[in-house]
Protein backbone atom coordinates (compact mmCIF):
# COMPACT_ATOMS: atom_id res chain seq x y z
CA UNK A 1 0.00 0.00 0.00
CA UNK A 2 1.10 3.51 -0.82
CA UNK A 3 1.51 6.18 1.82
CA UNK A 4 1.48 8.91 -0.87
CA UNK A 5 -1.95 10.33 -1.76
CA UNK A 6 -3.42 9.04 -5.02
CA UNK A 7 -6.79 9.07 -6.77
CA UNK A 8 -9.07 6.06 -6.30
CA UNK A 9 -12.54 5.16 -7.54
CA UNK A 10 -15.18 4.64 -4.86
CA UNK A 11 -18.52 2.91 -5.35
CA UNK A 12 -21.32 4.75 -3.57
CA UNK A 13 -24.57 3.50 -2.18
CA UNK A 14 -27.51 3.78 -4.57
CA UNK A 15 -28.32 7.47 -5.26
CA UNK A 16 -25.92 8.58 -2.49
CA UNK A 17 -23.10 10.15 -4.52
CA UNK A 18 -23.70 13.62 -3.12
CA UNK A 19 -23.97 12.39 0.50
CA UNK A 20 -20.78 10.33 0.15
CA UNK A 21 -18.91 13.29 -1.37
CA UNK A 22 -20.08 15.65 1.39
CA UNK A 23 -19.04 13.21 4.13
CA UNK A 24 -15.65 12.52 2.51
CA UNK A 25 -14.95 16.26 2.21
CA UNK A 26 -15.18 16.48 6.01
CA UNK A 27 -12.24 14.10 6.38
CA UNK A 28 -8.81 15.67 6.67
CA UNK A 29 -6.44 14.61 3.90
CA UNK A 30 -9.21 13.53 1.50
CA UNK A 31 -9.96 15.36 -1.76
CA UNK A 32 -13.15 14.50 -3.67
CA UNK A 33 -14.17 14.91 -7.29
CA UNK A 34 -17.79 14.13 -8.06
CA UNK A 35 -19.06 16.19 -11.01
CA UNK A 36 -22.79 16.41 -11.78
CA UNK A 37 -24.75 17.19 -14.93
CA UNK A 38 -27.49 19.80 -14.73
CA UNK A 39 -30.03 19.95 -17.54
CA UNK A 40 -33.64 20.87 -18.21
CA UNK A 41 -36.18 18.12 -18.58
CA UNK A 42 -39.82 18.34 -19.57
CA UNK A 43 -42.18 16.76 -17.04
CA UNK A 44 -45.88 16.94 -16.31
CA UNK A 45 -45.11 19.99 -14.15
CA UNK A 46 -43.40 21.67 -17.10
CA UNK A 47 -39.69 22.23 -17.56
CA UNK A 48 -37.60 21.53 -14.48
CA UNK A 49 -33.87 21.46 -13.83
CA UNK A 50 -32.58 17.94 -13.31
CA UNK A 51 -29.23 17.18 -11.62
CA UNK A 52 -27.54 13.80 -11.78
CA UNK A 53 -23.99 12.51 -11.33
CA UNK A 54 -21.66 12.41 -14.31
CA UNK A 55 -20.57 8.98 -13.05
CA UNK A 56 -23.71 7.45 -11.45
CA UNK A 57 -22.78 5.30 -8.47
CA UNK A 58 -19.13 6.36 -8.41
CA UNK A 59 -16.86 9.19 -7.35
CA UNK A 60 -13.15 9.90 -7.32
CA UNK A 61 -11.25 10.53 -4.09
CA UNK A 62 -7.61 11.39 -3.47
CA UNK A 63 -6.06 10.16 -0.23
CA UNK A 64 -3.32 8.00 1.24
CA UNK A 65 -4.58 4.43 0.97
CA UNK A 66 -2.47 3.28 3.90
CA UNK A 67 -3.52 6.09 6.23
CA UNK A 68 -7.14 6.74 5.19
CA UNK A 69 -8.27 3.61 3.32
CA UNK A 70 -10.36 2.12 6.14
CA UNK A 71 -11.91 5.46 7.18
CA UNK A 72 -12.85 6.28 3.57
CA UNK A 73 -14.38 2.84 2.98
CA UNK A 74 -16.59 3.14 6.07
CA UNK A 75 -17.73 6.71 5.41
CA UNK A 76 -21.52 7.11 5.19
CA UNK A 77 -22.66 6.88 1.58
CA UNK A 78 -19.63 4.90 0.40
CA UNK A 79 -20.27 1.28 -0.51
CA UNK A 80 -16.73 0.12 -1.27
CA UNK A 81 -13.46 0.95 -2.91
CA UNK A 82 -13.07 -0.40 -6.44
CA UNK A 83 -10.50 -3.18 -6.47
CA UNK A 84 -9.43 -6.13 -8.56
CA UNK A 85 -8.85 -8.91 -6.10
CA UNK A 86 -6.52 -7.48 -3.48
CA UNK A 87 -5.24 -4.75 -5.82
CA UNK A 88 -6.72 -1.27 -5.50
CA UNK A 89 -5.86 0.53 -8.75
CA UNK A 90 -4.88 4.18 -8.74
CA UNK A 91 -6.47 6.55 -11.23
CA UNK A 92 -3.71 8.43 -13.10
CA UNK A 93 -3.23 11.94 -11.74
CA UNK A 94 -3.07 13.51 -15.22
CA UNK A 95 -6.39 11.90 -16.17
CA UNK A 96 -8.17 13.42 -13.15
CA UNK A 97 -6.51 16.81 -13.72
CA UNK A 98 -7.62 16.89 -17.36
CA UNK A 99 -11.16 15.90 -16.34
CA UNK A 100 -11.20 18.63 -13.70
CA UNK A 101 -10.04 21.18 -16.28
CA UNK A 102 -12.82 20.15 -18.66
CA UNK A 103 -15.40 20.46 -15.89
CA UNK A 104 -13.97 23.84 -14.86
CA UNK A 105 -14.54 25.16 -18.40
CA UNK A 106 -18.30 24.65 -18.10
CA UNK A 107 -18.70 24.62 -14.33
CA UNK A 108 -21.27 26.86 -12.68
CA UNK A 109 -20.11 26.09 -9.16
CA UNK A 110 -20.25 23.04 -6.92
CA UNK A 111 -19.00 20.71 -9.71
CA UNK A 112 -22.17 21.09 -11.81
CA UNK A 113 -21.92 21.00 -15.59
CA UNK A 114 -24.88 22.75 -17.19
CA UNK A 115 -25.99 21.01 -20.36
CA UNK A 116 -27.91 23.09 -22.87
CA UNK A 117 -29.48 21.26 -25.77
CA UNK A 118 -28.72 23.39 -28.79
CA UNK A 119 -29.73 22.38 -32.29
CA UNK A 120 -29.01 24.60 -35.26
CA UNK A 121 -30.42 24.74 -38.75
CA UNK A 122 -28.45 22.44 -41.03
CA UNK A 123 -27.26 20.07 -38.26
CA UNK A 124 -27.19 16.41 -39.27
CA UNK A 125 -29.03 14.39 -36.62
CA UNK A 126 -30.12 10.80 -36.17
CA UNK A 127 -33.50 9.81 -34.76
CA UNK A 128 -32.84 7.70 -31.65
CA UNK A 129 -36.39 6.58 -30.83
CA UNK A 130 -39.81 6.20 -32.39
CA UNK A 131 -40.98 5.08 -35.84
CA UNK A 132 -38.09 6.85 -37.62
CA UNK A 133 -35.39 5.34 -35.36
CA UNK A 134 -32.02 5.08 -37.10
CA UNK A 135 -32.85 7.52 -39.87
CA UNK A 136 -30.65 10.57 -40.37
CA UNK A 137 -31.73 13.97 -41.55
CA UNK A 138 -30.97 17.65 -41.72
CA UNK A 139 -32.61 20.16 -39.36
CA UNK A 140 -34.78 22.57 -41.38
CA UNK A 141 -36.73 24.19 -38.54
CA UNK A 142 -36.23 24.62 -34.80
CA UNK A 143 -39.25 25.38 -32.62
CA UNK A 144 -37.75 26.89 -29.47
CA UNK A 145 -40.75 26.81 -27.16
CA UNK A 146 -41.97 23.31 -27.97
CA UNK A 147 -38.62 21.42 -27.91
CA UNK A 148 -39.36 20.05 -31.37
CA UNK A 149 -37.49 20.23 -34.66
CA UNK A 150 -38.34 19.51 -38.28
CA UNK A 151 -35.97 17.14 -40.06
CA UNK A 152 -35.67 16.34 -43.72
CA UNK A 153 -35.71 12.53 -43.90
CA UNK A 154 -35.53 10.36 -46.96
CA UNK A 155 -38.10 7.57 -46.90
CA UNK A 156 -40.53 5.97 -49.32
CA UNK A 157 -38.36 7.27 -52.15
CA UNK A 158 -38.90 10.94 -51.29
CA UNK A 159 -37.52 13.59 -48.99
CA UNK A 160 -40.08 14.43 -46.31
CA UNK A 161 -40.15 17.02 -43.53
CA UNK A 162 -40.90 15.26 -40.22
CA UNK A 163 -41.46 16.86 -36.80
CA UNK A 164 -39.51 15.12 -34.03
CA UNK A 165 -38.97 15.76 -30.31
CA UNK A 166 -35.57 17.24 -29.52
CA UNK A 167 -35.04 14.52 -26.90
CA UNK A 168 -35.35 11.74 -29.51
CA UNK A 169 -32.32 12.93 -31.47
CA UNK A 170 -28.60 12.27 -31.39
CA UNK A 171 -25.81 13.75 -33.48
CA UNK A 172 -25.25 11.83 -36.70
CA UNK A 173 -21.71 10.51 -36.92
CA UNK A 174 -20.91 9.89 -40.58
CA UNK A 175 -17.20 9.41 -39.79
CA UNK A 176 -17.86 6.31 -37.67
CA UNK A 177 -17.46 3.06 -39.65
CA UNK A 178 -20.48 0.78 -40.06
CA UNK A 179 -20.77 -1.66 -37.14
CA UNK A 180 -19.05 0.64 -34.60
CA UNK A 181 -22.19 2.45 -33.49
CA UNK A 182 -23.49 -0.30 -31.23
CA UNK A 183 -26.41 -1.03 -33.59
Amino acid sequence: MSIDPAWYVLRTQLKRERLAAANLRQLEGVEVFSPRLKYQKTTRRGRVWWVEPLFPGYLLARFSLEEKGRVVTYTAGVSRMISFGSTVPEVPEDFVESLQKEVAKVETGDEEIVVNWKVNLGDELEVADGPFKGMEGEVVEVRPGSERVSLLLEFLGETQSVEVSLFNLILARPDVPEGWRGD
